[in-house]
């Protein structure tokens, strides 16, 4: 049986949206709360998709706030990188908002998992009644491993995508953490009144 409350969620933000996030939250873009100054650092295109695709149980899956189960994912990779005409990012302008799958239930929110990234047709999607069979339905393994380019294994990178899909937006006292990548990001956060025991520098989260 999984333990809930050490399987870590991540969701990776610009340093720029933490003053929004430190009064309301993560806030999903169709959010009363959402920010009207939010600094974007994915695929547009993909983001796009996301808003108008129609999953089985008739919502749209933009609608949903998600969060990743592990960290170094293709889509860091891609947006230091700069690849798909997605705009090159620092590592120190991005920061990691932790919280976890016992946090959100304790809210009571409504969420639904995966076990590879949401976009695929090869992906399952399975609801709360499930989440004791994380274990067993996520491949760990792959969600951690380092780099995901296999010949032997074609269908490794769209499980380390797993995806926790939350209907509501995850409050400030939900988040159990912020990982940064080194000390001019955790002087950039304390400035904007973030905890310093709250921040914690993981450079090898980053690629």
């Amino acid at each position: 049986m999984a333990d809930l409350a050490k399987t870590r969620l991540y969701r990776l933000t610009h340093i720029a949206n933490l003053p929004h996030i430190l009064v309301h939250g993560l806030t999903r873009w169709s959010s009363p709360n959402a920010n009207p100054a939010y600094q974007p650092i994915g695929d547009s295109s993909l983001i796009g998709a996301r808003k108008d695709r129609i999953l089985t149980n008739g919502n749209l899956l933009g609608n949903y706030l998600p969060f990743y189960f592990g960290v170094r994912t293709p889509m860091l990779y891609v947006i230091q990188n700069g690849y798909n005409n997605v705009p090159r990012q620092s590592p120190t302008d991005l920061v990691y908002c932790v919280t976890s799958v016992e946090e959100v239930i304790n809210l009571r929110q409504p969420f639904i998992f995966t076990n590879g990234h949401a976009t695929d047709g090869y992906t399952q999607f399975f609801d709360p009644s499930r989440i004791e069979e994380l274990d067993s339905i996520l491949d760990w393994n792959a969600i951690k491993a380092q780099f995901w380019k296999s010949d032997t294994d074609l269908d490794l990178k769209r499980r380390k995508e797993a995806e926790f899909l939350m209907e509501g937006d995850l409050p400030f006292s939900s988040i159990l953490g912020f990982l940064a990548y080194d000390i001019a990001a955790q002087q950039q956060m304390m400035e904007y009144g973030f905890s310093p025991d709250k921040i914690h520098l993981y450079p090898n989260f980053y690629f």
